[in-house]
């Protein structure tokens, strides 16, 4: 029989480990972590989102430069075809009102437990604690153990090592090293879906009194460093060091690259943009009589709270009682990032072994026997569910691959 060694045990890992084991391969699963599936647990903390239900069309294009590279392996292995695998662990789906798909329970657990024993039933066999460092001269598998060092052979691989975020969950980046001494080309991990630093900082006032508060229903705009404008509308959250949150992580990509080319990026936020400017113009301009500051915004234009004062951090105090002017930072509030947050606290990672890498069937062209399957691979996309059903369908056609692989030889 022949035997598959599978590295890394989130939803890429294990979604190869079962491709396999259901094509009468041995299959064992080495993973660093006292536990597989970390990660993933970690991603259902405040709701399993698995994937989202737009169009294919639409949902293709959040893989940005990278779509044409993600799209077969979304062909083979769909949202569609993600939630009916779901289901057969006997896990229920329910699409939310935002379109994304959910569990029925919204937990990442109960499907991982019941995912865990189906793979188990298979055959697949768990090695926790197996850090991979890379190949020994003689061409085998290195592994650091609980036992010592180890080496293992197999007849072929799969490297499904994560990105480079939340290394204390296992996803560190260790692996890069390996691969580029053996020649393998792979792009520098970045930050993704990340909080960035403001120009300056925020002042102690700000931090200490409004750090962690959102800022609901902004749109956020800002040009890229090849010209290309952004507009996005949600909701994001002030930190200690600048913005995150949804809103921010959806631009997280352009607002990254700009800042690497340009040294910051300059954004404007629009605190009411369901107001047209001129009703803003009329709403700060009428009097306000005895009433302060803040109470006539929160009665006229809706601006309370984090709003408010981030007004007061960053206009002067003569641009904040000229009503005109104030109006116009209300709709168009500017800012400078100057930074992303460091990449292991993102929530995922960009960069990666490069696709021009690999085959089609996700095998290093120069590592005959080698796949590599999900963020190890040189794409990113927002959160949403998008992340996950790439990692699902990279893992899936990459324990094809190597299937299909060993029945050639």
């Amino acid at each position: 029989m022949s035997t598959v060694a599978v590295i890394g045990g989130g939803p890429a890992g294990l979604m190869a480990a079962e491709v396999l084991a259901q094509g009468g391969v041995r299959v064992d699963l080495y993973d660093a972590m006292p536990s597989v599936g970390r990660k993933f647990l970690l991603a259902g903390v405040g709701g399993m989102n698995i994937t989202h239900s737009e169009p294919f069309d639409a949902f293709l294009s959040r893989y940005g430069a990278r779509a044409a590279a993600i799209q077969p392996l979304l062909e083979a292995f769909s949202p569609d075809a993600l939630r009916e695998w779901i289901h057969g662990l006997e896990v229920e789906t329910f699409i939310g009102s935002s379109g994304r798909v959910f569990p029925r329970d919204m937990k990442a657990a109960p499907l991982l437990r019941a995912w865990l024993h189906r793979l188990r039933e298979a055959g697949v066999r768990f090695h926790v604690r197996h850090r991979w460092l890379g190949w020994s001269d003689e061409g085998a598998l290195s592994f650091s153990t609980p036992e010592g060092k180890g080496l293992v052979r197999a007849d072929a691989v799969v490297l499904a090592l994560g990105g480079g975020s939340w290394a204390k969950l296992g996803s560190d980046g260790a692996w890069v090293p390996f691969l580029a001494q053996r020649g393998v080309e792979v792009a520098s991990l970045v930050p993704s879906n990340c909080g960035f630093d403001v120009a300056g900082g925020w002042s102690e006032h700000l931090k200490s009194r409004f750090a962690g508060q959102p800022l609901k229903t902004v749109a956020l705009r800002f040009t890229d460093a090849v010209g290309h404008s952004h507009m996005r509308k949600g909701e994001l959250m002030l930190s200690d060091t600048g913005i995150e949150g949804s809103l921010v992580y959806a631009l997280s990509a352009p607002l990254r690259d700009t800042i690497a080319a340009q040294g910051a990026a300059m954004l404007q936020l629009d605190l009411a943009p369901d107001k047209t400017l001129e009703r803003v113009i009329a709403e700060v301009a009428h009097p306000r009589g005895a009433r302060s500051l803040s109470s006539h915004l929160q009665s006229r234009a809706g601006i309370k709270g984090a709003k408010m004062a981030l007004l007061r951090e960053i206009l002067s105090p003569e641009q904040l009682n000229d009503p005109v002017q104030l109006a116009n930072a209300i709709k168009s509030l500017p800012l400078t990032l100057a930074s992303p947050r460091p990449l292991d606290e993102a929530i995922s990672s960009a960069g990666g072994v490069r696709f021009e890498a690999l085959d089609e069937h996700l095998m290093l062209r120069d590592l005959p026997g080698v796949f590599c399957a999900g963020e190890m691979l040189d794409w990113e996309a927002p959160t949403g569910g998008y992340l996950l059903t790439a990692c699902f369908a990279s893992g899936r056609a990459a324990g094809q691959g190597a299937l299909d692989y060993l029945r050639e030889r």
